[in-house]
């Protein structure tokens, strides 16, 4: 048993294909397009909000109190695995969710913020910036602060910072974009 739970690759088919079971052998009548795709925008948003809370919430303040000979496992192993998720996450839940917009045929509205489409435009929004500062902000920083690219000390330190203050920035937006997304009942 210790060897199929240490095998995060089966785990994630067992999972899956417990999915399949329920969607196709319970809810057939209800399964569409959209209810998968709705699927696949929660997962990889849980993904990547998760990450972006774990880093927020035990990575960042944790760190200080590491002993200096015992923080490249998490800078040189941990962190780079953890963005590596963190960046796919955000890239695929905003990818998920304009075609959930798009299949619902809401998109164009909702990003213009126009009539019942506000609310959820906002979140969409929320989410968009997100994404950007995840992808053009933080990995550009954090690729520096962790030595995956050459930098000096200062510069190091420098990215470090900017990266921790996006990150705490998306923290802030993530919390209504939590609110936009959940109570919209639209499309």
């Amino acid at each position: 048993m210790a060897k199929f739970f240490g095998n995060l690759h089966l785990v994630l088919l067992v999972g899956l294909a417990a999915s399949f079971a329920i969607m196709f052998g319970v809810d057939a009548d209800g399964v569409t397009a959209q209810s998968i795709t709705r699927w696949l925008h929660t997962f990889v948003g849980i993904v990547w909000i998760g990450l972006l809370y774990y880093f927020n919430f035990v990575q960042i303040p944790t760190m200080p109190k590491i002993p200096a000979e015992l923080k490249p496992g998490v800078s040189k192993h941990i962190a780079p695995a953890a963005l590596f998720y963190f960046r796919w996450g955000a890239a695929l839940t905003v990818l998920f969710g304009l075609i959930i917009a798009y299949q619902a045929g809401y998109e164009r509205e909702a990003l213009m913020l126009r009539g019942d489409y506000k609310l959820i435009g906002i979140g969409m929004w929320l989410a968009l910036i997100m994404a950007f500062n995840v992808w053009f902000i933080i990995w550009p920083n954090q690729k520096k602060a962790l030595g995956i690219v050459e930098a000096d000390d200062a510069t190091k330190a420098k990215a470090a910072t900017t990266a921790m203050m996006t990150s705490r920035l998306n923290t802030i937006l993530s919390i209504p974009m939590l609110y936009t997304m959940v109570t919209f009942n639209g499309g």
